[in-house]
């Protein structure tokens, strides 16, 4: 056994194989598992008489038009743990369906052309070959294995044409791409090397968008199924897509135009591909952006299902990056020093009142608490308390108190008429129903609206004579300095 290979499997299905195997009838189920297990297990199991009862249960399989598997089967009976390596242990066990019927096969209908009834571990009363088959496919996918296999035929051996198994086989298909379990296709064919055969399994790869391997199952060697099992393997769902972008665009806030642009054609194409084998295919979306100088598929662990993928940016961008978050252009180092300094300067005042500005959004009160370089220490004197001494230590720090004020603004244009009025009020609340701040844009006699306003508030802001500021400076230093919340407004 192909050890890469097989520690694969170990690690992607937690070391535990389980293979259904479904198709149609007379398609070569039966042989596949027989010759599967045959390869694969038989020769690591070390106790002669479990051995014999595994070989005792393989399924059987003949020529002809009669269908052999009437029922499910599963082989061996009970999963066996086989260890292929010294540290590799696996428990393995493969499920033989009842096959769908092809019209011309024998043994599915009754000499009174009813449907044959069957067994299944599933119902307690026989039910018809048909359900069987759609019914078994259904539930050993989804509940009795990690992997499927769906054998189809060209028409090159037996007695049933390759338009036979295509009308079946796509039933199959749809049937499993359902339930959303890895399978792969394999072509049972008597001539696996031909250029015919090659040209068929693109044709289905192309149809069905999941991998074919051709092989004729009566003579498959290990190699095909270890070929088989490691394109199983990049069925599965890549587990982790790990993309590396330089740090600069991780340090990115998500408001900033660049990072959503970048999350958004990442997420997209993702959500679009998500088997492993399609790591390739990320890759080449992720190169059609822009955005990406360039892109490179790192590294893909079929043992894990995680994925690598390398993303670079170029310094044009970066640059660009960078002034759209500065707000301006910047042709020249000395230009950006500059604007690094008054960054510095920025910092350092909202390091101070940047909290006290969050709290007035808040609740309309906001205090920005001084830090010791602002604070000023009198000259300490003694004190006699009681008949003891001690010493007066006192020290004096600006506290900035912010406050919200909800300035009004009133614009009262005398326009003509009240239809003319009405007029000018419906084409305002247009605008601002489109877009809220686009009516601050609206012109009224030559000017925007939001300059004029601008203008009423920054009349009435100004307007408060520096006495009164005064007066409500000292009110506030004495409540604070008080300790008293009382106020008379």
């Amino acid at each position: 056994m192909s050890e890469n290979i097989i520690r694969d499997v170990v690690f992607r299905t937690n070391g535990e194989l389980y293979v259904g195997v479904v198709g149609s009838v007379r398609s070569g189920k039966s042989t596949f598992i027989r010759r599967f297990m045959e390869l694969k297990v038989l020769p690591y199991i070390k106790d002669p008489e479990l051995a014999k009862k595994v070989i005792d249960e393989l399924p059987q399989s003949a020529e002809g038009r009669t269908i052999m598997t009437v029922e499910p089967k599963f082989v061996p009976s009970n999963n066996i743990n086989i260890t292929v390596s010294d540290d590799l242990k696996l428990n393995v066990r493969l499920v033989d369906c009842v096959g769908y019927a092809l019209p011309s096969a024998k043994g599915y209908i009754n000499d009174d052309g009813t449907s044959r009834l069957v067994k299944t571990p599933w119902f307690t009363e026989d039910i018809p070959f048909g359900d069987a088959a759609k019914i078994g496919t259904r539930k050993v996918i989804e509940s009795h294995s990690n992997i499927g296999i769906v054998i189809t035929s060209d028409g090159s051996f037996g007695e049933f044409t390759r338009s036979e198994y295509e009308a079946v086989e796509e039933k199959i298909i749809d049937e499993l791409k359902e339930l959303n379990k890895p399978f792969v296709i394999v072509l049972n064919t008597s001539e696996p090397n031909s250029e015919k055969t090659k040209k068929l399994c693109n044709e289905l790869r192309e149809k069905y968008g999941v991998a074919v391997v051709a092989v004729n199952a009566v003579t498959m060697k290990e190699a095909d199924v270890d070929r088989i099992l490691k394109e199983a393997l990049y069925e599965f769902d890549i587990s982790e897509l790990s993309i590396k972008v330089p740090n600069w665009i991780s340090s990115l806030h998500d408001d900033v135009p660049f990072k959503q642009a970048f999350n958004e054609v990442v997420s997209k194409t993702t959500s679009t591909y998500r088997k492993f084998r399609d790591a390739l295919k990320i890759q080449d979306a992720l190169k059609e952006s822009e955005m990406f100088e360039n892109v490179e598929l790192q590294s893909q662990d079929l043992a894990t299902g995680v994925v690598e993928i390398n993303v670079d940016c170029s310094d044009e961008t970066y640059n660009r990056v960078i002034e759209d978050i500065i707000g301006e252009k910047v042709d020249d180092r000395g230009r950006f020093v500059e604007v690094l300094q008054d960054f510095v300067k920025a910092r350092s005042v909202y390091d101070q009142i940047g909290r006290a500005v969050e709290e007035v959004k808040r609740c309309g009160y906001g205090i920005s608490v001084p830090n010791v370089s602002d604070m000023s220490l009198q000259t300490p004197e003694v004190i006699k308390h009681s008949g003891r001494y001690g010493i007066r230590l006192k020290a004096i720090a600006p506290s900035i108190h912010l406050v919200k004020v909800d300035v009004e603004s009133t614009f009262e244009p005398i326009i003509g008429s009240e239809e003319q009025s009405k007029e000018l009020i419906n084409h305002l609340m247009a605008d601002y129903e489109r877009d809220p701040l686009k009516i601050w844009d609206s012109e009224i006699f030559g000017r925007k609206l939001s300059e004029v306003v601008n203008d009423g508030i920054r009349a009435k802001l100004y307007s408060v004579p520096e006495t009164v500021q005064a007066k409500y400076r000292e009110a506030l230093q004495k409540v604070v300095n008080s300790g008293r919340g009382g106020i008379i407004a």
